[in-house]
């Protein structure tokens, strides 16, 4: 009898069942589909080897006028910048010179507590002590300066951190010092909301709602997420219902410097995110002060742009294009693109659209769509005029009217999609591959650990479980940036941090390689079930198997999986090892219905699956 040959069309679909997902794929991880081929997706590695402290929330990349390449990214606790192949801390200072009046020691201990009045810090934060006036109770001076994490929050007065040496006295010790705080820390996870285990123990007053409260008393529900836009060549980064600040390029990568100037109108102080609206450049902050200075006035609706031209300038006058505007429809902005010559804004329920038309009123609004809501600040991504992003329960695009993109993942996606932590997915584009991928968190899981990719070219779906929190396509830099996030590493980081706690970060140049920064790569595609042409009422026999890859580097395994009815069982054969001096796999399979299955988990092994050719013979009838 010829070869049969059996059929399998791009795209894995979860929506049906293992037998009616019939001539296509079911199943599938580090892999994606490309000229309707499935594929071993690329390997990492390190950009550097050094650690990175908290969850990267929000990256960029960019080139300086003088053509030097920049990356910056913000986790919960830090905001880096990476240039001339290394990386250095830029995260602003909260307080300069706080005034530390004592230390507090207990015998033969490293446990202490430093007063500072109202020094404003939360359990997490950063404080860089220096200037100490004498030795604390047997702790030399030189054992109480660098840079620690603050350990605990006794009161508004008094912190708790580690030294680098035990006390060999108990008690006050009058001794002076100053102390550099950074600005406020937040979780590298998303919580639901207030309640039991929503922050720490003993804070505030019982029976006081923690909603609006400031540090050290507050409870953040959201993880450290970061808007990150240019200004020309410089940077603005705005934290998530924090401060916006900017950083210079041709200044010290030492500092970032506040983006307002003090002798003119101030920025907003708490905005939930920030854009810059295109060729007009206005600053724009969404969520923001309806009050600027204010931060018991920030609506999560309310949107303020500065002064054409200008970070500094905020209020608006009959003189300038500053302004404001609140929307309406939804509970708080959660994310905003420039596109087609405008800028598009999300709320958790709604897409606007935002647009300058001049005075008196400088931009317009209009409503675009509604139940369209995006999940989290990071989970939308624009393409060549096109915006993807994914919503509470569907994936949408934007080309000129709101569409719900038709998904043969979607049930697996969102009925198995962390509610709390959704917000925290990250939408990613890697141009090479026509290829959106979001990175989110599975059901139980308040870290990244599943991706679903959309190839916008062929329209079709691939799922996998490659967790990064952040990415930045590939065009300022050779491969796209990426970051993985390991919520229990202790690595030592860029600079000595006393008493640091868990949860490291590192950056990684994709598609790069074949490997997973030198480990294996597991990576599979499985098909549904195939019934053969032939077979009718008949079980059919597989004799032997020609394999076809496009691409075949190393050894692949191929496994033939047959059953008679739908809801019996599964018989294995396999797996068969193939390389590219494989001819043909012999083998003795029966069955009416079968699947198949290619993997690889070894080093330096590619492969691009094409056909599957196989010789059918009619068997009986049981």
């Amino acid at each position: 009898m010829p070869l049969s040959k059996i059929q399998i069309q791009p795209g894995i679909d979860k929506q049906d069942t293992e037998y009616g997902a019939e001539g296509r794929w079911f199943d599938g991880d580090n892999m994606r589909f490309r000229y309707g081929l499935p594929e071993k997706i690329g390997g990492w590695i390190k950009v550097t080897s050094d650690a990175l402290v908290g969850a990267v929330r929000g990256i960029i990349t960019w080139n300086s006028l003088d053509g030097d390449q920049y990356a910056v990214v913000g986790t919960n606790k830090k905001l880096y910048v990476y240039q001339n192949g290394a990386w250095s801390d830029i995260t602003p200072i909260r307080v300069a010179a706080g005034s530390i009046t004592d230390f507090t020691t207990t015998d033969t201990s490293t446990t202490v507590t430093v007063t500072d009045a109202s020094h404003g810090a939360i359990e997490g934060d950063f404080v860089g002590i220096s200037s100490v006036s004498g030795t604390a109770n047997g702790i030399s001076s030189s054992n109480l300066e660098g840079d620690f994490e603050i350990q605990s929050i006794t009161d508004t007065n008094n912190y708790v951190i580690i030294a680098k040496a035990a006390a060999t006295s108990t008690g006050v010790s009058g001794v002076t010092a100053s102390g550099a705080y950074s600005i406020n820390t937040n979780p590298a996870t998303s919580i639901q909301g207030y309640g039991w285990g929503a922050g720490t123990w003993n804070l505030s007053t019982w029976g006081t709602s923690r909603a609006g409260l400031a540090a050290p008393n507050s409870v953040q529900l959201d993880s450290g997420k970061w808007s990150l836009d240019n200004w020309g060549e410089d940077l603005l980064a705005q934290q998530l219902n924090g401060g916006l600040y900017y950083w210079d390029t041709s200044a010290s990568t030492s500092t970032v410097q506040a983006a307002v100037d003090t002798t003119v109108s101030n920025a907003p102080t708490s905005s939930r995110f920030v854009l810059v609206s295109g060729t007009d450049r206005h600053v724009i902050c969404f969520g923001t002060e309806t009050t600027i200075g204010s931060g018991a006035t920030r609506d999560d609706m309310f949107i303020r742009w500065s002064d054409q031209e200008d970070v500094n300038t905020w209020t608006p006058t009959a003189t300038n294009t500053a302004g404001s505007q609140r929307l309406t429809d939804g509970s708080k902005l959660t994310a905003a693109k420039r596109s087609r010559g405008a800028v598009l804004i999300w709320s958790d329920t709604a897409l606007y659209q935002m647009q300058l038309i001049g005075a008196p009123f400088i931009f317009g609004f209009q409503q675009l769509g509604s139940a369209c809501g995006c999940a989290g600040l990071h989970a939308v991504i624009e393409i060549n005029g096109v915006s993807y992003w994914m919503g509470t329960d569907s994936f949408f695009q934007f080309d000129g009217s709101v569409q719900k993109i038709p998904c043969l993942v979607e049930d697996y996606v969102f009925t198995n999609i962390d509610v709390a932590s959704q917000k925290d997915t990250f939408a990613a584009s890697n141009s090479e591959f026509n290829e959106i991928t979001w990175f989110y968190c599975s059901s139980g899981s308040n870290v990244i650990d599943r991706s679903v990719s959309y190839n916008y070219a062929e329209k079709i779906w691939s799922v996998g479980t490659l967790s990064r929190s952040s990415w930045a396509d590939k065009g300022v830099y050779a491969f796209p940036y990426a970051s993985s996030y390991d919520a229990t590493d202790t690595t030592a980081t860029l600079t000595t941090i006393s008493g640091l706690s868990a949860g490291r970060a590192y950056i990684y140049k994709q598609e790069n390689g074949n490997n997973a920064d030198g480990s294996a790569i597991t990576a599979y595609v499985e098909s549904g079930e195939f019934v053969f042409p032939e077979a009718g009422e008949r079980l059919m026999s597989v004799s032997r198997f020609i394999p076809d890859f496009k691409n075949l580097l190393g050894t692949v395994n191929v496994t033939l999986k047959f059953r008679d009815y739908p809801g019996s069982s599964q018989r294995i054969n396999g797996p068969f090892a193939v390389t590219t001096s494989t001819t043909k796999i012999d083998t003795r399979a029966r069955g009416r219905q079968g699947s198949l299955r290619i993997e690889s988990d070894a080093i330096n092994t590619d492969w691009r699956f094409g056909t599957y050719r196989a010789d059918v013979r009619p068997g009986g009838l049981r």
